[in-house]
């Protein structure tokens, strides 16, 4: 583990199109991981696209790691079966935060960067990430992988930020 970044806040916001595996539905909850570091949101009963709008904080460290999340539907006699996981590099949203404190810019709503689908992540639209009232924001649907369909919105901000240079 490198040089403590700061703080992250990750909003689950909401799934939609989550996969059956129940019946006629599943219900769904969600564990986010981070390195060591490890959160889980409520269970969502008999829903496919369920909201949370639960908040969770992870301490970030360089370099930036990968958050990853798994979406489980909760059996009671048996073990939860998997619907689908994700995971979103943290990378660019460090990087735009670095970039907005080097160039001194970002007048209210200022887009930083914008992170756009590609095979080796799990975007499932284009991602910005903003300056919007003194933090820095990314807004993203995630699609899940292993599963016919799925998409998980989360909403990433960087609090207790500190700008060393990246580590050599």
């Amino acid at each position: 583990m490198g040089d403590k970044l700061g703080q992250i806040k990750v909003t689950v916001v909401q799934g939609k199109r989550l996969v059956i595996r129940d019946f006629r539905t599943s219900d769904p909850y969600v564990i986010l991981k981070l390195g060591n570091q490890t959160a889980k949101t409520k269970v969502i009963n008999c829903c496919l696209n369920p909201v949370w709008n639960e908040e969770f904080f992870f301490s970030i460290s360089e370099p930036a790691e990968v958050l990853e999340l798994e979406v489980f539907d909760k059996d009671r006699f048996k073990a939860d079966d998997k619907m689908g996981n994700a995971q979103l590099s943290l990378q660019p949203l460090v990087a735009a935060a670095r970039l907005r404190k080097i160039l001194v810019v970002a007048s209210e709503g200022t887009t930083l960067r914008k992170v756009i689908p590609e095979k080796d992540n799990c975007l499932a639209v284009d991602s910005s990430i903003s300056w919007v009232n003194g933090e820095v924001v990314q807004h993203v649907w995630l699609r899940l992988c292993e599963v016919k369909s799925g998409e998980i919105e989360l909403k990433i901000k960087l609090i207790d930020f500190s700008c060393s240079a990246p580590s050599k």
